[in-house]
C-alpha cells in the first residue's frame, strides 16, 4: 500500500478494501535519502495497526549490499539500518529484503559482503530485534537468490552473526527461476525442495504475483491473478495449502490509485480457498 500523505496512510487504504496483511516502504524507495518520520504519523500508525494480523516493510529497491562499487555499498549499508530503525519505531516486526546483484563480483565474494553489510547494519541501527526477510528472486541477470541452494548460503551467512532471518517467498519470482506451481506433482516437489534445502521454518511471508514471464523466463515481471502463466491453478494450490494457512501473503501485482484491482485479486484468491472453486470462477 502506498504510504502517500504519511505511513499511517498506507493502512486507511489497505483497511478501505478489507485487507487482513499490508505491505509498506517506510520511504521512498527509489531515493536514498528521505525525511524523518513525524510524531504523529508513528503513533497513528501504531495504533492502526492492531487492525490487521500482520505489518511487513520492504527495502529500498537501490539497496545492494553485493555490489562491489564501495560508494553504492556504503550507502547501501546506511538506507538498511535506517530502514531498520523505521521499522523499530513503527512496530513493524520484518523487513523484505532482495539479496542484491554481484555485477561482475563473483557469487561467493558478493555473498561474503552481503553479510558483512547485514551485519554492520543492524550493529549499527536501534532495531535490531526487526526480522530480515530475503526475497527468493528471478535469477535475472546477477541477482543473488534465485535459487533455494544458493538462498540458504545467504541466510547461514547472515545467520551466523546472530541475525533474526528468513525467507520471503515471491511466487513470480520462484515460478520464473524454474519452480514448477502450477501442477500438483511440480507445486509438491518445488515445496519438497524448499523443505529439504532451506526449511519451512524460515518461511516469513509470501509475495502473491502471477507471472508474465513463463517457467525458468527469468523475468521479473508481475501479473494480475490468473492473467499470467502461473494461472488460477497454481493459486489454487497456494490457497488451499493448510500448511501455509498462517503465513501472511502480500500482492504485488500492478495497480491504479482507486485500487479496483487489488479488489478483484484479493476477491479471486479469496475465492479459490473453497475446494469447490472452479478455474475461471
Amino acid at each position: 500500500m502506498s504510504i502517500a500523505g504519511g505511513v499511517h496512510k498506507a493502512l486507511q487504504r489497505g483497511a478501505s478494501i478489507s485487507c487482513e496483511v499490508v505491505q509498506i516502504f517506510t520511504k521512498n524507495q527509489l531515493r536514498w535519502a528521505a525525511p524523518p518520520l513525524r510524531e504523529d504519523e508513528i503513533r497513528v500508525f501504531r495504533r492502526r495497526r492492531r487492525e490487521f494480523k500482520y505489518i511487513l516493510a520492504h527495502a529500498s529497491y537501490l539497496i545492494n549490499l553485493a555490489s562491489p562499487d564501495d560508494r553504492v555499498y556504503g550507502k547501501s549499508v546506511s538506507a538498511l539500518e535506517e530502514e531498520l530503525d523505521r521499522c523499530h519505531a513503527l512496530d513493524i516486526p520484518a523487513l523484505v529484503l532482495h539479496p542484491g546483484y554481484h555485477l561482475g563480483l563473483g557469487e561467493d565474494r558478493a555473498i561474503e559482503r552481503l553479510a558483512m553489510g547485514v551485519r554492520s547494519a543492524y550493529e549499527r541501527s536501534g532495531g535490531k530485534e526487526v526480522l530480515l526477510a530475503l526475497e527468493t528472486m528471478a535469477g535475472q541477470g546477477s541477482s543473488l537468490g534465485g535459487s533455494f541452494e544458493q538462498l540458504k548460503t545467504i541466510l547461514s551467512a547472515v545467520e551466523a552473526d546472530g541475525i533474526p532471518v528468513g525467507i520471503c517467498f515471491d511466487t513470480c519470482h520462484v515460478f520464473a527461476a524454474g519452480y514448477e506451481l502450477r501442477t500438483r506433482s511440480g507445486y509438491d516437489r518445488t515445496w519438497r525442495k524448499f523443505d529439504r534445502i532451506i526449511g519451512r521454518r524460515y518461511l516469513i511471508a509470501l509475495h502473491l504475483n502471477d507471472s508474465k514471464g513463463g517457467l525458468a523466463s527469468g523475468k521479473d515481471r508481475h501479473e494480475h491473478i490468473g492473467k499470467g502463466r502461473i494461472g488460477l491453478p497454481g493459486f489454487r494450490l497456494l490457497s488451499q495449502d493448510p500448511r501455509l494457512l498462517r503465513i501472511p501473503g502480500i500482492l504485488e501485482t500492478p495497480k491504479g490509485r482507486d485500487m479496483r484491482e487489488d479488489v478483484e485479486n484479493l476477491r479471486i484468491l479469496r475465492s479459490l480457498t473453497s475446494r469447490t472453486s472452479e478455474p475461471g470462477s
